[in-house]
């Protein structure tokens, strides 16, 4: 575990492995919740190399400013931080819902020349990068409305984990949800959320960056989908294998939102397996 010290505050970072000489593995999380998202995939994705995680500004243990934007485009400066200050050159890549998003911009910067490491491979995983097709919750479109700082005010560790439990297609535990909760909570992670959420705003704004620099792409990609998954539905996740030259696709029938969740062992498996065949 170590900080990494950015201009809008420090960022919770999780490294493991790196001492073994594979192309290293950054994994980014999504909304509402942590890096803690890949807890139970991490032993089995950190046997054969180099591995690290974070939590985004605002989210899990990193610092949860009231003066940030909570832009995508902020959130991939501090992705872009965290390699650099690993010192690692060249990196495989896996977004799981925001962090698809994130990871689409970082794709962007490196078309353009703007990225200070080369990208390996991506991973993408249940995430709206279509987000016109997605089924937003309802606790979602709620703080995305006026109500949104009264409705992330008066939100309760039981409504939570109510509204979590919807987008797995397998019944989590329960102490899974009270972490997941505890981490949201923290610093007051919970109001910064309607702040938060207008990320889904640039999703729709620059739709046409972010899916152009996946179509042009020219490394190797998986498309990852728990096919379950009422939010980010699998129309998405088939969008996206049609869209990026050669990606390759893998979907789960009994699997929901979070598949490195409900299924550790089947979500580590594809991610290793691919990561094999992309180094060669």
């Amino acid at each position: 575990m170590k900080r990494i010290e950015t201009p809008d505050g420090s960022v919770h970072v999780r490294a493991a492995s790196m001492e073994l000489a594979g192309t290293p593995l950054l994994l980014l999380h999504g909304f509402p919740t942590s890096s803690f998202d890949f807890a139970d995939v991490w032993d089995a994705l950190a046997k054969d190399r180099p591995l690290a995680s974070f939590d985004f500004l605002g989210f899990g243990l990193s610092d949860k400013p009231r003066a940030f934007g909570y832009s995508l485009f902020e959130q991939a400066d501090v992705a872009a931080r965290v390699v650099r200050e690993l010192g690692w050159p060249r990196v495989h890549v896996l977004g799981h819902d925001m962090g698809t998003s994130v990871l689409t911009e970082l794709l962007a910067r490196r078309e353009r020349g703007l990225l200070p490491f080369e990208v390996a491979s991506i991973i993408l995983t249940n995430g709206s990068v279509h987000v016109t097709m997605a089924h937003l919750t309802v606790g979602q479109r709620i703080l995305r409305s006026k109500a949104g700082p009264l409705f992330a005010r008066l939100g309760t560790r039981r409504t939570f984990k109510a509204q979590l439990r919807r987008v797995f297609a397998k019944r989590p535990p329960e102490a899974t949800l009270d972490a997941m909760y505890d981490l949201v909570a923290r610093d007051d992670g919970a109001q910064r959320l309607p702040a938060i959420i207008r990320y889904i705003e640039e999703r729709v704004r620059f739709e046409r960056r972010w899916v152009g620099a996946l179509e042009r792409l020219d490394v190797p990609a998986l498309v990852a989908w728990g096919a379950l998954d009422p939010v980010d539905v699998l129309p998405i996740g088939l969008q996206l294998a049609r869209e990026i030259p050669g990606a390759q696709l893998v979907t789960w029938d009994a699997l929901g939102h979070y598949p490195q969740v409900e299924d550790p062992g089947a979500f580590a498996g594809a991610v290793n397996a691919f990561l094999r065949r992309a180094d060669g």
